[in-house]
Parts: structure tokens; sequence; C-alpha cells
């Protein structure tokens, strides 16, 4: 497998040992690097999005548990994981990473301090460097169904700057792009919090990849006018059907994508499917703060006294989707992740 380096750093150990991120709250303004060390730190970032994508919520959580308390008695190991827990109630790699290191603080608990500190760092050098592998494992799979000369939709970002790694949809772009394929992709700008435009886009200029921005509400133009071959967008929850939970956008995006014969690919490590969900409707959908919507860079947009709806994610129907593509392969429909066992149905 070639070794393809991200962009940027965006989640990961500082010297002293501290959780280091990109606050990508700063950018495409301004690249600053933060170490957090308290649990109360490290929940806020992840919570306003200064760390954002399902997989490097996880990763950010579990190096964030090691270091905020890895030496700590049992208990208040538990407390530190559950404040964690709750600042991202969609993304289930938070929950999956978070129950990877439990079953390690409760397995050493009987430990001396250090020694159950160095448990939880490691596991956690161990998910954040899996992450990375996985990443790059998409996007040697999923860099099969991308074709030189192609153009690609994607939306929000599910790149590097979501990953440990090079990213879960833009992964097989990164990969085609290694190896020589000329791409031109279109991002979606991602309203209300603008990820397209402000990360998704500044990531594939760094990375020297041509990329268009456009308002979400021009997708549907530009399918019609056959400029679209290929959809592919990430995912912060798979059920164990096949649906998908994915930013709020992704949904009307898959609609287009069937109506006007598009492929729907969505990218994302096996972590994010939950087989215990059984389908989209059990999913706990995120409802985000209301200015959001009604500003823009603290400027009000929206008349006052509007209300407002703003959920962080939507739920698109397995039916839309072409292919999922993983870490461990690239899965057809019918969708059965089995609630009983990690194992991919199946490959395409």
């Amino acid at each position: 497998m070639e070794q393809i380096a991200p962009p940027v750093l965006v989640v990961g150990w500082a010297p002293d040992g501290a959780l280091r991120i990109l606050d990508q709250r700063r950018l495409p303004g301004e690249v600053m690097m933060r170490d957090l060390r308290t649990v109360e730190e490290i929940a806020d970032a992840i919570r306003t999005l200064a760390v954002r994508g399902a997989p490097a919520i996880g990763v950010a959580a579990a190096i964030g548990l090691a270091v905020a308390a890895g030496g700590a008695e049992p208990e208040e190991v538990e407390r530190a994981a559950a404040t964690l827990r709750a600042t991202r109630p969609t993304a289930v790699n938070l929950m999956w990473a978070l129950d990877r290191m439990l079953v390690v603080a409760r397995a050493t608990a009987s430990r001396a301090a250090p020694a159950r500190r160095d448990a939880l760092r490691e596991e956690a050098e161990r998910i954040r460097a899996q992450d990375a592998a996985m990443c790059l494992a998409i996007g040697e799979h999923g860099a099969a169904l991308v074709e030189s000369g192609m153009r690609v939709l994607t939306h929000c970002n599910a790149g590097a700057l979501a990953t440990a790694g090079i990213g879960t949809a833009l992964a097989p772009l990164y990969v085609a792009h290694a190896r020589g394929a000329k791409l031109q992709v279109f991002a979606d700008e991602t309203r209300p919090l603008l990820q397209g435009a402000r990360l998704t886009a500044w990531e594939l200029a760094q990375a020297g990849i041509p990329v268009t921005v456009l308002t979400d509400g021009m997708a549907a133009s530009l399918m019609a006018r056959g400029g679209i071959d290929l959809v592919i967008v990430g995912a912060d929850r798979i059920a164990a059907n096949g649906d998908v939970a994915n930013k709020i956008g992704t949904y009307a995006l898959a609609v287009l994508a069937k109506y006007h014969g598009v492929p729907f690919v969505v990218a994302a490590p096996m972590s994010t499917v939950d087989p215990h969900t059984a389908d989209g409707s059990a999913i706990v959908i995120e409802q985000r703060d209301p200015a959001e919507v009604t500003h823009l860079n603290g400027v009000r947009v929206a008349a006052a006294g509007a209300m407002v709806y703003n959920p962080a994610f939507d739920v698109t129907p397995h039916t839309l989707v072409t292919r999922i593509v993983t870490d461990r392969g690239i899965v057809a429909p019918p969708y059965v992740f089995a609630p009983n066992s990690a194992l991919l149905p199946p490959p395409a």
C-alpha cells in the first residue's frame, strides 16, 4: 500500500504529551494549532467544532481521555468519558473510541496510576494510527471508482481535516491524484458553517487538486447540465441497513444524483457503521445553535423574530446510495451490516 501524507496535521500528540489539534474554526484565514490538557478544554473543542469530522472526533476523544484522565481513579475516567460522549450525539466514532478506551481503563483499574495512564495512552495511539491506516485503505479501495477527467462533487468536509489521515470521502481523490489522475472537484459551501467553502476547498488547494466552490443550491443546475460524474460524501453514522447520517444537505444531493443518474458514493471507515441501529429513523440528530443560521460572522442576516430549524445532519436512505466504500472494501446494495458481527457483507 502506497504512503500518502495528509496535507496537514489535524489531531495528534504534542511534544509534551498533550492533545494537539488544528483549530478548524480559524480556517482558512489562520492555521492555529492548540494543545489541550483538560476534559473541559477537550469537550469544548469537540462541541464547538474546533476539531470536527467523525473520525477526527473519535481520535481526539481517545487521546483527550488519555491526556486528561489517564492516571486518574477509574471513577474519574468514567466521568470524563461521559462528558466527552455528550458533546456530539450523532457521530458514532466518538462512542466507539470512548468505548475502546473504557475497556482498557476497566481492565487496568487495579494497576498503579502510571501503568493505567500508559495503557490508555497506548490504546489512544493505536486508535490514531488505525484511523490513518483506515483512511489510506478507503482511498486505495475507492480509487477504483475514480477515473481521470472526472468531475466530482462533495459536501461538507470528509477529507484530511476530518480524520487523522487523508480523509474518507476525499481519500479516493487523493490516491487517484497521486497516481496521476486529472480531477476537477466541486465543493458545496455547506451552510450554515461553510465546511465545504472553508475547509474542503482549503485542503484540496493545499494538495494541488483543482477545486470549485458552489453554494448548496447550485448543485441541481450543475447536474442538469451534465457537469458532475460522481458524488462522494462521508458519513457520521451508517445504520445496519445502509441508511447514512451525514451533514445536513447530503440527502438533497442523493435525491438529485438519483434523478440525474449520477453515482452517489459514501466513504467511511467500518467504525462508522452502527450495526445496532436498524435504520436511519433511529439515529439521533443533533440540533445546533440557531445563531449559526441567523448570523454570519457575528452579523445577523435573518429577520429578527424568525424561528430557526438547524439540524446538524440528515439521513439519506440506503436506496439512494450506489456504493459504500470502507477500509475493508467496496460494498454494493443490498446493505446488511449484522448487529452481531463487524464483518462486511459480500464486497461489490
